[in-house]
């Protein structure tokens, strides 16, 4: 059913405008329904729901094993990131402990996603704002890292990879020397993007300045990962809240500081992520000579089923902040499961940053909070 826009909102000579759902800048099939006057924009309301799947209705007929490839297909640009999050959620339920060898693995695999994902989100703005070549670059690095996931489980985009309690599969024998090959190759590439985008006139034109975001805005809606620290904050749960084994490795965390523009606008939530990437290369740099020796399936239970309680777990996905609540009642499938979305705070805030901008600077807002409707709508 159609919502009825309220009329009085609603001024002479404005208009109602539908940007999807199928439309190639909304990243998904998000609907935007856009009041505007001319070509400034007074108000965006974002309509979801479309690839809505009850995953969370769903969860309370599985098992919590058979729960792991719906994660993957929630956020399905990192879905390394989903089953590791929901996987250490069930952990804390069950209080396992989890071998060092398989630790140093989710690392990896983690940072290789953060990569992936991000390689998506900065080619994507760029073609968001008009610039082709970048998107085709960065498509062909990530190509690399499926690779790598490809020799590692067999899949390049839902891999069903970290399991609670360990991982399906152990690294390949050369995966370690392959990942250092792909990181040396890498690692010079983000400097092409650089001098290809975002020193570029046009894109920065386009970019700074536009959408900004104010610090107290994005903590008032509930913004996370890079978008809020395009704001200016250095929040961090792999620094604020160390998990797994992060507080092993130094790294920095990337915010905004406004260097085109304006804190908080599209070019620093957009630089955030090229930033980004340095840092996970530098956590791999790290952590591959390190990895200890072991069983990754030694701690993996034969039956999960966990006492009668209740967990909160949290995340730093490639998006940011994803929590998982799960409530047992003591039997092998959860009673509850709710998600935290990260990306669903970040669009929550797009109305906010866009009123008073043109139609074209919706799409570059839009892009710029890097959002995937799998996990949004689940």
């Amino acid at each position: 059913m159609f919502k009825v826009i309220d009329k009085s909102i609603i001024k002479a000579d404005e208009m109602v405008l539908n940007m999807g759902p199928q439309h190639p800048s909304t990243h998904g099939v998000l609907r935007l329904k856009i009041i505007t006057d001319g070509e400034i924009v007074s108000h965006v309301e974002p309509i979801i729901g479309y690839l809505h799947r009850c995953f969370e209705k769903h969860c309370e007929s599985l098992s919590y094993e058979q729960i792991v490839p719906f994660t993957d297909r929630c956020d399905y640009l990192a879905a390394m990131h989903m089953s590791h999050s929901y996987s250490m959620a069930v952990e804390k339920l069950l209080d396992i402990e989890i071998p060092e060898r398989v630790e140093y693995i989710r690392v990896i695999v983690s940072e290789l996603q953060r990569i992936a994902s991000h390689l998506i989100a900065v080619g994507v703005f760029g073609l968001d704002v008009g610039a082709i070549t970048p998107f085709t670059w960065t498509l062909r690095d990530r190509e690399r890292v499926l690779d790598l996931f490809e020799q590692l489980c067999g899949a390049r985009l839902l891999y069903n990879y970290v399991w609670p309690g360990g991982v399906s599969h152990d690294l390949p024998k050369n995966f370690v020397q392959r990942t250092i090959e792909f990181l040396d190759y890498f690692e010079p590439r983000i400097d092409e993007y650089n001098q290809l985008l975002t020193t570029n006139k046009i894109f920065i034109e386009r970019s700074a300045d536009v959408g900004v975001m104010p610090l107290e805005v994005a903590i008032n809606y509930g913004v996370s990962g890079p978008s809020l620290r395009a704001s200016g904050t250095d929040f961090d749960l792999r620094k604020a809240e160390p998990y797994s084994i992060y507080d092993r490795f130094d790294f920095d965390v990337p915010v905004g500081k406004g260097l085109m523009g304006t804190v908080g606008d599209c070019w620093d939530r957009y630089y955030v992520k090229v930033l980004e990437l340095k840092e996970s290369v530098k956590i791999l740099r790290q952590a591959l000579p390190q990895i200890p020796d072991g069983d990754v399936h030694s701690a993996i239970p034969k039956k999960i089923r966990p006492k009668k309680g209740e967990v909160y777990s949290r995340y730093e996905s490639a998006r940011g902040d994803v929590g998982f609540y799960i409530r047992s009642d003591g039997k092998n499938i959860p009673s509850r499961l709710k998600m935290r979305s990260p990306a669903y705070c970040n669009l929550s805030v797009l109305n906010e940053i866009s009123s008073g901008w043109m139609m074209s600077d919706v799409i570059s807002i839009l892009g710029s909070l890097d959002i995937v409707l799998g996990e949004i709508d689940r």
